[in-house]
């Protein structure tokens, strides 16, 4: 069995002292996916709205697909949030040497 060391810096893991989130890209991808994902919930309800019993496909699935993106959209606006933040929290600290 392995023994943890605890270091001073309060790190117990072998990471470096200089890693870094990919704040930035986090933030790209929420700025493409959040629109997209809401168009999508929005066609989607739409389709939804105007289909028949009898249509492929049914109005039921295309209602499960408005709601997936939807969620997704609502997860995709979240990590903006975390993102900003954790950069609004960042600014203040000096980077670690």
């Amino acid at each position: 069995m392995r023994h943890e060391r605890h270091r001073p810096d309060g790190r117990t893991g072998s990471e470096p002292t200089t890693a870094r989130s990919a704040l930035g890209l986090r933030v790209a991808l929420s700025a493409v996916y959040v629109p997209l994902f809401v168009v999508g919930a929005v066609i989607f309800g739409f389709w939804a709205s105007r289909a028949r019993p009898g249509d492929s496909p049914s109005p039921t699935v295309l209602s499960v697909l408005a709601i997936v993106c939807a969620v997704l959209a609502l997860l995709a606006l979240a990590d903006y949030a975390v993102v900003q933040r954790r950069r609004k929290a960042g600014r203040g600290r000096t980077r670690p040497r």
